[in-house]
């Protein structure tokens, strides 16, 4: 992107190109940071529901608007990063996410509610795809795991989210959650100071279809399988602590501690399957995944006590296994489209399977039980085991 004084056609000196390394270092600290915040939303809505009188299904509408403002958009903001590669869209991101996630116990009333997680979605949007697309620009070697790194802070933050919010929502209330803004401006500002793009580093500034369509079959595989593990993963993140504490009496603070626990096991599991993946192949590391994770999540529907929980978080990790293997087998199969595959397999799947299933939780909790809504939940990964059996073989 091109500084002021290069508008004006004063000569300005390029700044110091900053090292592949350090580049992972920024977007893995800024997906931490955003991330967090993202899982805020889901945290506080025991305390929201509370405070604004809301029902399951208004609830669920919250978590619907959040994914389709955080994730259902995220390839437009891919093709819009492809296409002006500004820094912005990364350097933004955590101050604007965290402004308006954190101030959500400020809003007047429901619809003032409804736009400002829009608004703070839309920070979370704008992060992914250029992060993902650049965060590995420059290494030689190991992408796999470099890319389960920078996706596993983001889950770290997710599973640090809900002690980071129980606390100061107890500390201070649900309006002084808003200082937890703090870090997302901070980490803004050093994003701001240090990152830096390389003309060599800017992708193609449009959407190459024809690129797309020669790939179309094994990437709506992929696709879907993003899809069918998004139902899950973002309907356990959304209502878990309201299961937790309506369906299991569990206190607040002991469902965002069990809610932390599963998240950091997504967190660990992320990591683990970029490594299989570089080992095993993706393929394999998806079909692992699906046919492991159900029987464990199935354990913390079905039973209670420790032997649930234990079901929970081994299920959150085996479960995520996937989440840099999708990425990454996407990007290698249109690497000239980095930004908007990316945005497919981070964003599109995630905010659709959100936008669709969120509300239909909600729904289904209202009219029967959360727990007939959670049982249903967990056979969308037998579903994936029989997508995965149809990719190709590497």
């Amino acid at each position: 992107m091109p500084s002021p004084a290069g508008v004006l056609s004063v000569p300005a000196p390029s700044p110091p190109r900053v090292r592949p390394f350090e580049v992972l270092v920024l977007f893995c600290l800024a997906h931490f940071a955003v991330d967090l915040y993202s899982i805020g939303l889901g945290v506080l809505q025991p305390l929201l529901v509370e405070q604004y009188r809301l029902s399951l299904t208004q609830a669920g509408w919250l978590g619907g608007v959040l994914v389709l403002s955080s994730s259902l958009l995220q390839p437009a903001y891919g093709w819009l990063s492809d296409r002006f590669h500004s820094r912005m869209f990364s350097v933004l991101a955590p101050a604007v996410a965290a402004l308006f996630l954190c101030g959500l116990g400020w809003a007047p009333h429901f619809p003032a509610l409804l736009a400002m997680v829009f608004l703070g979605g839309a920070g979370i949007a704008a992060f992914h795809p250029q992060a993902a697309a650049q965060a590995t620009i420059g290494l030689d070697s190991g992408r796999g795991r470099a890319m389960a790194i920078f996706i596993s802070s983001g889950t770290l933050g997710l599973a640090l989210g809900p002690v980071y919010y129980s606390a100061l929502a107890s500390a201070l209330g649900l309006r002084g959650v808003l200082w937890a803004s703090l870090p997302g401006v901070l980490i803004s500002a050093v994003l701001l100071g240090r990152l830096r793009f390389s003309p060599e580093e800017r992708p193609r500034a449009h959407v190459d279809w024809n690129a797309l369509r020669e790939v179309w079959k094994p990437l709506t595989l992929l696709y879907l399988l993003v899809f069918v593990r998004s139902i899950v993963q973002v309907s356990f993140a959304q209502f878990l602590p309201l299961f937790l504490t309506r369906q299991r009496g569990y206190s607040f603070q002991e469902a965002s501690y069990l809610t932390s626990g599963y998240l950091l096991c997504g967190a660990v599991g992320g990591f683990l399957g970029g490594s299989l993946a570089d080992r095993f192949g993706g393929r394999r590391v998806i079909l692992w995944s699906m046919a492991g994770s159900a029987p464990f999540l199935w354990l913390f529907v079905l039973t209670s006590g420790w032997v649930s929980s234990a079901g929970l978080v081994l299920g959150g990790l085996v479960l995520l296994f996937t989440i840099p293997v999708n990425v990454v087998m996407g990007q290698e199969l249109v690497p000239s489209q980095a930004g908007t595959v990316s945005a497919l397999m981070m964003g599109f799947a995630w905010g659709l399977a959100g936008l669709l299933f969120i509300p239909a939780v909600g729904w289904v909790s209202d009219h029967w039980s959360m727990q007939h809504a959670f049982a249903g939940l967990v056979l969308f990964p037998i579903a994936g085991y029989f997508l995965a059996v149809k990719l190709p073989r590497s």
